[in-house]
């Protein structure tokens, strides 16, 4: 009985490894990655298109017009008759110089005029009675060429006493110092009670105009040499105006576009550029004289512009550009090209590129020259699942 009971207990053993052993046979082996295909590519295709060119150039502010008020004849100021900062119209008295003496002077001209004036009465009707009585021979000739030269030696002296009046109806005119233009005056460098001169060197006040606003900007030689070369090779054609825009410090755009009116025909031997001048219209006088800005200029226009993102244009050891681009075998081929200029975040390209070529964007990394590829579009679905 004791060696009943043991077997079973060994065959059951034995039954059990052998199911294990049959469900561990029946087991599915795991299955590898399936073999992949050519690696993908996000591409453009290339195309040409009209581009506008531009170019940014810093310069500052100046008045359309600028005018200082001095004073023409010396004396006290009595009365200053404008506010500082205020708009002033021209012809605008600003300053009241003390006209006491210039009333004296000019009184004492009228008359000096008087006195001629009565002298000359005399001496004209004795002018004419001589020359009657010289034709019977009543005086001699001698008499009536006296009478004649005494006559228009007082019209002379008329005509320098009239001159005498007229100089001091000017000067008294000038004790009102008038505003010579329309605009904005700043602060007053004299008081009341001031003496002024004719000659002085300072001026009394400045008087700006700012409806109308100057840009000057300032251009290398070398760049306006290089729009000149693109002009001529035909790379791009001078546009029909030309408008300019305009940066204010803040980075604002200013809302008014600008003309740009004339460029120096002289270079500034110190810094190798020239000048050029816009015109903004400023009715609001949100530009005051003196800031700095930044104006983008209309160069040309570009018909058959091609334009290349910066992220697919590299260099190679010499500094060459290039791209890559995918051939007619679906395959990565190096593609060397010509730059001009940059035009926002592409690249102007002159040579090395036409219609219909695709550029790599994305995935240069696995873009070896003479490699197959998968060329999807740049920015699909696709594409960005890939990223």
């Amino acid at each position: 009985m004791q060696t009943k009971f043991r077997t079973i207990p060994l065959a059951c053993i034995a039954i059990l490894a052998a199911v294990l052993s049959l469900t561990g046979c029946s087991k599915p082996k795991p299955v590898g990655p399936p073999p992949s295909g050519p690696p993908e590519v996000g591409i453009i295709v290339v195309k040409q298109e009209k581009v506008l060119l531009t170019t940014e150039l810093s310069g500052r502010t100046v008045p359309q017009m600028i005018a200082e008020v001095r004073p023409q004849v010396s004396g006290i100021i009595k009365k200053r008759l404008f506010t500082e900062g205020s708009d002033v119209k021209a012809g605008q008295v600003l300053y009241q110089i003390d006209p006491a003496t210039f009333e004296a002077a000019h009184a004492s001209a009228r008359a000096a005029e008087a006195r001629v004036e009565a002298s000359l009465v005399s001496l004209r009707l004795t002018e004419e009675r001589y020359r009657e009585l010289v034709k019977i021979k009543a005086v001699s000739q001698q008499d009536y060429d006296n009478a004649f030269a005494s006559l228009k030696q007082a019209e002379a002296d008329l005509a320098v006493a009239k001159a005498a009046v007229e100089t001091a109806r000017i000067n008294l005119a000038y004790t009102k110092v008038s505003a010579p233009i329309s605009g904005r005056i700043g602060r007053s460098s004299v008081t009341d009670g001031a003496l002024v001169t004719a000659s002085q060197v300072a001026a009394l006040a400045t008087i700006q105009q700012l409806d109308l606003m100057f840009v000057d900007v300032t251009q290398t030689t070398a760049d306006m040499l290089k729009l000149q070369q693109n002009l001529a090779s035909g790379i791009m054609k001078k546009s029909g105006s030309a408008k300019v825009k305009l940066l204010l410090e803040d980075g604002s755009t200013y809302p008014l576009p600008g003309t740009l009116k004339f460029s120096e025909a002289t270079v500034d031997q110190s810094t190798g550029s020239v000048t050029l001048r816009a015109l903004f219209p400023n009715p609001k006088q949100t530009l005051l004289p003196g800031m700095f800005v930044r104006a983008v200029l209309e160069e040309g226009v570009n018909a058959n512009a091609i334009l290349i993102p910066q992220r697919g244009v590299t260099r190679n050891p010499k500094g060459e550009a290039m791209v890559m681009t995918v051939g007619a075998e679906e395959k990565v081929e190096p593609r060397p090209i010509k730059v001009v200029r940059t035009v926002g975040e592409s690249w102007l390209v002159s040579e090395g590129l036409k219609t219909g070529d695709r550029v790599i964007l994305e995935g240069l990394q696995k873009a070896r020259p003479g490699t197959p590829v998968k060329a999807v579009a740049f920015g699909s679905a696709e594409a960005t699942k890939k990223q």
